[in-house]
């Protein structure tokens, strides 16, 4: 295989390690509660029905009423008492409560306090999502420096390659950035 082909084959490989690092990223942020009732938060909750561990969105839909109320709409009714227990057990916060058919789920406003606790969590999160992507990087890079000793690849096409690496990285690293504000200002948004 010639140098190119190696160089492509080990940047495609860490572009898209980068990039499902980024939507983890996104879709941590994504559970973080904000005030507003969102299915997101809710919809991987691990619930005991029919003898197995089930996420609640393969047993039930969902929607927002109002801004700050969440309906879980079972798809069997049966299921209620162990739903309410997993949304007990969960970090939520919440208290739901069901009419037989449906549950309610009622989101009260955040304190500044709590907001300031949120924000914490999302950077966090923020940094957990840029070491996984610079992980992503140092393995990208050990195996470019390994293909350049193998005779594979000159000095050359190391050093671009490295450089590409560095700008995708930089370009990842921005994208969950801007996702990070996104969430800090709606958390902070009163």
């Amino acid at each position: 295989m010639s140098g190119d082909g190696v160089v492509d084959l080990v940047l495609d490989d860490a572009r898209e390690k980068m990039e499902k690092a980024v939507e983890h990223c996104r879709a941590e942020f994504g559970s973080v509660r904000t005030g507003r009732a969102t299915p997101k938060l809710v919809e991987r909750l691990d619930v005991e029905a029919y003898g197995s561990s089930m996420h609640l969105q393969e047993l039930a839909t969902f929607s927002v009423p109002e801004s700050r109320q969440l309906l879980i709409t079972l798809h069997d009714p049966a299921n209620i008492p162990a739903v309410e227990k997993a949304i007990q057990m969960s970090d939520l916060g919440l208290t739901p409560s069901n009419d037989g058919r449906n549950i309610r789920l009622s989101f009260p406003p955040l304190t500044e306090e709590r907001r300031r606790d949120l924000v914490r969590v999302v950077n966090t999160m923020f940094e957990d999502g840029r070491v996984s992507l610079r992980n992503t990087r140092r393995d990208g890079r050990k195996e470019l420096e390994a293909f350049e000793k193998a005779g594979e690849m000159s000095k050359d096409d190391l050093a671009r390659a490295e450089k590409d690496l560095d700008k995708m990285i930089a370009d990842m690293e921005a994208s969950i950035e801007e996702a990070r504000q996104r969430k800090e200002a709606e958390l902070l948004e009163v």
